[in-house]
């Protein structure tokens, strides 16, 4: 096993950032503990560049402890390295308060080259037949002292993230596709990242939710938060409390008794000791209280986009544009144009390149290269599809559903 640098203390961190401020790239990775706890703990902050590679300890740091590497991590003229760097970027703000700038992510690069594998070990093997062991991915980062099997991991996510990086940049320039990527590296060091996401509304995202009637919905949304109390108390992740799936089957199928709740899927004895009383208070709560408010009416762009006739006839039309122009590109559809994105234009039915541009989830990169084809597809269902309340099957406005969807994805909770 290599001998990696842990760095532990006050001086040693000082150290390395004099080092660090003399190079011009580094690679940057951080791990978590949001796997094993609710609140989540950064754990380790991997370094890795031409003098070296490093294995900082927050934990033996304290609060404050990586403030020296402050002015590395904001210094525009030293690049940083990551793969999927949303989360690294989310962790290293909330718990170091660390501003980074000038982001190179191979996730986003991998994926607008047309990758079909964008994850880091995927990229590794691809440019240098090397492959990384993922043994480690589900391993609590909180627990000291780490195994030799979790550093030559943790080391691995960092060791060849600049070589791979240099590889995939000159792709992207060889592509015309750079400044693609310049842009989305851009967008994401803009990023104003959260505190912490509230619980009040994330019911709304288990699979399914957004169909239920609206009883249903008000006995999910109380279990939601109950579960969400129970995980907060005891310091887990909700879905070691208890899964979505789980929650959905008791609000579809909602238990009013201990001996009904005991032959519910994924209620176990444990369970019931532990939470059966408030389970069961929780989905009294919902079938007793008010129903739950339309979902439309829900802020923070919860509900669904609501289209009329014409829209729904321009949303038909983008979809098939993209789907032949993101084969053309060899590009995942969701990658070249996600469905939120053709809803808005659809719905907004903009007049011109500089009116798309101006919309809230269309990227300037995009509406440049590919607006003008955008308002063109868009023109061809004006012109085509009836107004509004002519025709057969004139009517109300119908809803449009979405889809969404890291190599190892962590998203900010």
């Amino acid at each position: 096993m290599a001998d990696y640098p842990f760095i532990r203390t006050p001086q040693a961190v000082e150290e390395l950032a004099g080092l660090l401020a003399r190079e011009k790239i580094i690679a940057v990775d951080t791990e978590a503990d949001s796997f094993f706890h609710y609140f989540e703990k950064l754990c380790l902050l991997q370094i890795s560049a031409s003098r070296g590679t490093w294995l900082i300890d927050p934990l033996a740091l304290g609060e404050g402890g990586l403030d020296p590497l402050a002015p590395v991590f904001s210094d525009p003229s030293i690049r940083k390295v990551l793969h999927a760097a949303e989360y690294d970027l989310y962790v290293l703000h909330r718990h170091a308060g660390l501003k980074v700038r000038n982001i190179f992510d191979t996730m986003i690069s991998a994926q607008l080259l047309g990758y079909a594998g964008v994850g880091l070990g995927a990229l590794v093997e691809r440019h240098l037949g090397i492959r990384l062991s993922k043994d480690q991915q589900r391993t609590d980062w909180s627990r000291r002292p780490l195994r030799p099997a979790q550093i030559e991991y943790a080391a691995a996510d960092v060791l060849y993230l600049i070589e791979v990086s240099g590889r995939v940049e000159r792709e992207l320039s060889a592509k015309g596709r750079l400044e693609w990527a310049r842009e989305e590296f851009a967008l994401l060091e803009a990023r104003v990242w959260p505190e912490r996401d509230s619980a009040e509304l994330g019911y709304l995202k288990i699979k399914g939710a957004k169909q239920l009637a609206s009883q249903t919905l008000a006995v999910l949304r109380e279990l939601y938060l109950m579960r969400d109390r129970r995980a907060r108390a005891i310091d887990r992740p909700p879905f070691k409390v208890l899964g979505n799936g789980t929650l959905l089957e008791l609000a579809t199928n909602p238990a009013q008794s201990r001996q009904t709740l005991a032959k519910r899927k994924g209620i176990t004895e444990l369970v019931m000791r532990r939470m059966g009383q408030q389970i069961l208070e929780a989905t009294a709560a919902g079938l007793e209280g008010p129903e739950h408010p339309p979902i439309e009416k829900i802020p923070d762009g919860s509900g669904r986009r609501h289209l009329d006739r014409r829209g729904d006839a321009r949303l038909d039309q983008l979809k098939r544009w993209r789907k032949l122009r993101s084969e053309q590109l060899e590009l995942d559809p969701g990658v070249f144009c996600p469905n939120a994105v053709l809803e808005e234009i659809a719905a907004a039915d903009p007049g011109s390149v500089e009116e798309m541009s101006g919309l809230g989830m269309v990227k300037g990169w995009w509406a440049r290269e590919f607006g003008a084809e955008c308002l063109e597809a868009g023109a061809r269902a004006n012109r085509t599809a009836p107004k509004h309340g002519e025709g057969p099957g004139a009517g109300p406005v119908r809803k449009r559903s979405r889809r969404g969807g890291r190599g190892r994805s962590r998203q900010p909770a």
